[in-house]
């Protein structure tokens, strides 16, 4: 436990966790919208500006690794209070970066990306270890908020760009820097348990030694490329199918993706209740397949678009419903569990929309014919719950006898 000297209740921890998702989103979501920017007003060439997508990517992935080896020393809110410590500093760095102005940009998406991996690595498992009379549904919730901070951080910053002017983009980093600094401080007040008591938690090795950890390993690896592998390509969608403007097909096509896989997050957690996780995960990938497909197959500019969306409802409960079945099969997983399944869906993240943009260059740029092959990331998903569906029977079963 680590509730010591907390002047608020658990109900506002949830609130903490909500706002750090927003937090996440900020830092994943915000850099991508200036890279004109970055290449119009410094001479970055965008050769170089995509390296800010994977420095920020390789130091999330590293944080969701090295973390298992720190944070139960250190404590959940020292460790969260610092996550919302380096993401405000990269923001801020990201705004009034040194002299010379790559560099700088660099710099600061560093710092942000430590922010941004130990907010994935720490919020779940905080809310986890809440005392919330639904855990699964609390997960699923708290995910939700994810998509509801892109949504904003798009629609909030695109239209802030059109109205104050390019040149004012420093001032809208600065303005997003102000919710993590503040929702540090919200963490430094709130109660916040531990999973497992200092020393319980189970240690890499014994988690690698599980079979069933590496089929929820493949679960999120499935389900970060199912979200991502459409997700990235929405905006190419939006305005190469519909021939409108970027402004246009960010709002359009990211925007409506975020919109409604939020929406399908806080849906699932309101009829969890009524039906099993595992069999809600498996219809979701069978309606992922299908958005695949419609989007892929469709000549019709306004289905396939429709496809994307589809699969903004189709992938909300993959991530969060993982971790929820996840926590459910290793009681005494720990930081080191939720740490190392971050991992894996962060790996899943960059592999779907890499595979699609592969697909897509070696077939004269048709990125219908990437989202066709990318279909086998739902299936192996489909093909994961099976599995898990007849493992959790089976110990069921044998708990019954």
């Amino acid at each position: 436990m680590n509730n010591n000297n907390a002047k608020l209740g658990f109900k506002q921890t949830v609130y903490a966790g909500y706002i750090g998702y927003i937090v996440q989103s900020i830092v994943n979501n915000l850099a991508p919208l200036l890279f004109l920017i970055f290449r119009d007003t410094y001479s970055i060439p965008l050769s170089k500006i995509t390296l800010i997508v994977t420095v920020n990517f390789l130091i999330q992935l590293a944080v969701d690794y090295f973390s298992t080896k720190f944070v139960d020393k250190i404590g959940y809110r020292v460790s969260v209070v610092a996550a919302h410590v380096f993401s405000a500093a990269g923001l801020i760095g990201l705004a009034v970066f040194f002299p010379t102005p790559y560099m700088g940009i660099m710099t600061a998406v560093v710092i942000y990306a430590l922010g941004g991996g130990l907010i994935e690595v720490l919020i779940s498992p905080i809310i986890e270890a809440c005392p919330t009379d639904n855990k699964t549904a609390a997960m699923s919730l708290l995910h939700s908020f994810y998509c509801w901070g892109s949504v904003a951080v798009v629609g909030i910053s695109t239209l802030f760009l059109h109205f104050a002017g390019k040149d004012r983009w420093q001032v809208l980093v600065l303005i997003w820097a102000i919710v993590p600094i503040l929702n540090g401080i919200f963490f430094s007040k709130v109660p916040i348990n531990t999973l497992t008591e200092e020393g319980e938690g189970m240690s890499n090795k014994e988690l690698f030694k599980s079979k069933t950890f590496w089929l929820f390993v493949l679960l999120m690896v499935t389900a970060g490329a199912s979200e991502q592998a459409m997700s990235q390509w929405a905006s190419a969608f939006a305005e190469s199918g519909l021939n409108v403007s970027k402004t246009i097909g960010d709002l359009a096509g990211p925007c409506m993706f975020s919109l409604l896989m939020g929406i399908s997050r806080v849906v699932s957690a309101k009829i969890e209740k009524h039906i099993s996780l595992n069999k809600l995960m498996i219809g979701s990938g069978v309606l992922c397949i299908a958005s695949y497909l419609i989007a892929a197959l469709c000549s019709s500019p306004v289905l396939a678009l429709a496809g994307c969306g589809l699969c903004g409802l189709s992938v909300g409960v993959l991530w969060p419903g993982t971790f929820s079945l996840a926590s459910k099969s290793f009681a005494r997983g720990g930081t080191a569990l939720f740490a190392l399944l971050a991992l894996a869906g962060d790996f899943g993240c960059t592999a779907g929309p890499t595979l699609v943009g592969e697909i897509a260059g070696k077939s004269s740029d048709s990125i219908k014919s990437g989202l066709m092959i990318a279909t086998v990331f739902p299936i192996l998903l489909i093909v994961a719950c099976v599995i898990e569906g007849k493992k959790g029977k089976k110990a069921d079963s044998s708990l019954k006898n």
